[in-house]
């Protein structure tokens, strides 16, 4: 069970920050150098995506045992 929690907060951590990055390279959340910028607008959903592929390692990992 201890094995599935660095896993599992790396993968919040990392969606958070993707989810950001997409957010700001929309222009959605301002006050950035990062906001408007396409560069995270392509960089954010695929470390978004880096996210949910380790949270979805985690909860597998968990189901197993």
């Amino acid at each position: 069970m201890k094995r599935i929690w660095p896993l599992l907060i790396a993968g919040v951590v990392l969606g958070m920050v993707g989810l950001v990055w997409t957010l700001q390279g929309l222009d959605v959340l301002g006050g950035s150098v990062m906001s408007g910028s396409s560069l995270w607008a392509v960089v954010g959903p695929i470390v978004l995506l880096g996210g949910i592929v380790l949270i979805g390692m985690a909860l597998a990992r968990r189901r197993r045992r």
